[in-house]
């Protein structure tokens, strides 16, 4: 267990790892439904279903203990806000992340409906954002509860008073209709902030329910009929989920509209924040075990050196927040992995987080693993702290003073002639390497582009800056390269990649080859300069310079696993 996410109706949320690398949250169910067998049979039966809940805009679960003395369940973590607090700290999404939203949680609902669920509890805060769409989760298990969905003796309720349907309210058999009502809620509460059905305690939000029309709060236009419609007290009236995406995607799909930049740009930095803090939790090292009095070790579980995958997930930690035991064994800290599996193919030298970027931009079904140190962890991102994560490769906008600075100069090359190579005196300089007097530099010819040539061009030397993107647009935060002259197979270029200013992780190349104007490197690990912790991993990578007259040279790299990072740089400057 890395720690506790929350809580809710059902019970406590923690943040946890299965032994097989998946960050997952693990729902522990409040005691009192424990002693209720009724409970316990819906909700091992809803849990086994939801096991086949999958698709884009759900978290799947992952593994569950129905018969445990406090039921549970795990589902993948999946790296953002929810929509009430994204709301709440960022104020109304505009009309371009309504409509992917809301089609993608209709296709969530469709999905299930299909199965035989209802969710039963859709709000704002079952309702998850990240780079690559929306994400509904609490699957089958709201559903677990349907003895004591409604109203019970003690006047308490299993859900969300301005978010239930009013037959929920009432008590009368729910359909997948209560789930498009509760939708319809959550957008409007998307698009202005507000609930349609306002109020300041349960049983008032209750009647406004089921007696009262509901407030758009100037909500107009397609959206609001929509909303409105959603809305219906009567279940019959109420669209399909699959009307709701055929009208909000003009008669495609949510994927057509999830796209670089679709959620506010605050929201998607409050996504990376996330997924750093994610990622600075993860790079503790492990205590050492403690002794127990049999000679066993005892203690937090070691981060193990082990393959993603859906591996079962032990036990959660019992109420108190007490973090189970375990004997440390093969994934002991410095241990080798159990299996013996070797170490996993890593990101380029200086891409920080770059792993864990590609996971975000590709979706939840998609792994990375990240290298680090002699250990390995994995990731589900959009960019998981949630899929977490979400991260944004090299740009995963830190959190200021969450990770160290641990940048250190580069030592200088030397210049064995001790003059100034910018210049074009004839000083040769004096004996303690002082540079001499030469003149200013002066232009020289552009070199023919074709040509092959066996040393830098003098086009390209000097220290290039610029933004950095992944190949679907995504930012990957700034990379600063100095380029030194030398020929083929000598270190040519030091680069800087920085995180904001934050963190940074730094790398050298090797000129493989070159043209007057192109040159081609292999980037790997510089030893000489130290790498903020926790976020770099070593590796080796293909990078091209091609320069594209005046100040600019444009950079790409073949980092598959980082999103293929190309920036366009300027010399001296972004």
């Amino acid at each position: 267990m890395l720690g506790r996410l929350g809580s809710g109706g059902m019970g406590r949320v923690f943040l946890g790892r299965s032994p097989g690398g998946a960050t997952v949250a693990v729902k522990v169910v409040h005691p009192h439904f424990a002693h209720d067998d009724e409970f316990r049979a819906r909700f091992r039966r809803e849990v086994e279903a939801a096991r086949r809940v999958g698709g884009a805009w759900t978290a799947p679960v992952l593994d569950a203990g129905p018969d445990d003395d406090v039921p549970w369940v795990a589902t993948g973590y999946v790296a953002g806000p929810s929509l009430s607090d994204a709301v709440a700290e960022h104020g109304p999404l505009p009309e371009e992340t309504l409509r992917p939203m809301g089609a993608g949680l209709a296709e969530a609902l469709a999905a299930v409906h299909g199965l035989g669920l209802v969710h039963r509890d859709v709000k704002p805060s079952n309702v998850l954002l990240t780079l690559d769409g929306p994400r509904l989760i609490d699957f089958g298990i709201a559903r677990a509860t349907d003895g004591t969905a409604s109203l019970t003796a003690s006047g308490a309720s299993v859900g969300s008073p301005g978010y239930m349907s009013p037959e929920q309210i009432l008590g009368r058999p729910v359909t997948g209709a209560g789930d498009v009502f509760s939708l319809g809620a959550v957008l409007v509460f998307a698009a202005t902030g507000q609930s349609p059905f306002p109020g300041d305690s349960a049983p008032t939000l209750l009647y406004l329910v089921v007696h009262e029309e509901p407030q758009l709060h100037g909500l107009t236009g397609e959206l609001g009929e929509l909303a409105l419609a959603c809305l219906s007290k009567d279940p019959a009236g109420r669209p399909e989920p699959a009307e709701l995406v055929d009208r909000l995607t003009a008669g495609g799909e949510a994927a057509h509209l999830v796209r670089p930049g679709w959620l506010p740009p605050p929201v998607t930095e409050q996504i990376s924040r996330r997924a750093v803090e994610l990622l600075a939790m993860e790079a503790q090292p492990a205590a050492a075990p403690e002794r127990r009095d049999d000679g066993l070790p005892s203690g937090p579980v070691p981060l193990q050196q082990a393959e993603y995958g859906p591996g079962a997930f032990g036990p959660p930690p019992v109420l108190d927040g007490t973090a189970p035991g375990a004997a440390a064994g093969a994934g002991a800290p410095g241990a080798p992995p159990a299996d013996g599996a070797a170490a996993a193919a890593t990101p380029p030298a200086g891409a920080a987080g770059a792993a864990l970027g590609a996971a975000a931009a590709t979706g939840p079904e998609r792994r990375a693993e990240v290298g680090l140190r002699s250990r390995r962890f994995s990731c589900t991102l959009v960019l998981s702290v949630a899929g977490a994560l979400a991260a944004l490769g090299l740009g995963l906008f830190l959190v200021p003073g969450l990770l160290d600075d641990g940048g250190a100069d580069r030592p200088q090359a030397q210049n064995p002639t001790g003059g100034n190579s910018a210049g074009n005196g004839n000083d040769s300089g004096n004996e303690d390497g002082a540079g001499g007097s030469g003149g200013a530099a002066t232009d020289s010819p552009s070199p023919d582009p074709t040509k092959t040539v066996d040393s830098v061009p003098d086009r390209f030397l000097g220290t290039w800056n610029g933004e950095v993107l992944q190949d679907n647009g995504v930012p990957n935060g700034r990379v600063s390269v100095e380029i030194e002259e030398g020929g083929k197979g000598e270190y040519v270029a030091y680069f800087d990649y920085s995180l904001y200013d934050v963190a940074h992780c730094y790398s050298r190349a090797k000129l493989t080859a070159a043209t007057g104007g192109s040159l081609v490197l292999r980037e790997e690990d510089d030893p000489a300069r130290k790498n903020s912790e926790g976020v770099c991993a070593p590796g080796t990578s293909e990078v091209t310079l091609t320069h594209k007259g005046g100040a600019t040279v444009e950079y790409r790299s073949d980092a598959e696993a980082s999103g293929n990072p190309r920036a366009t740089l300027r010399k001296g400057g972004g």
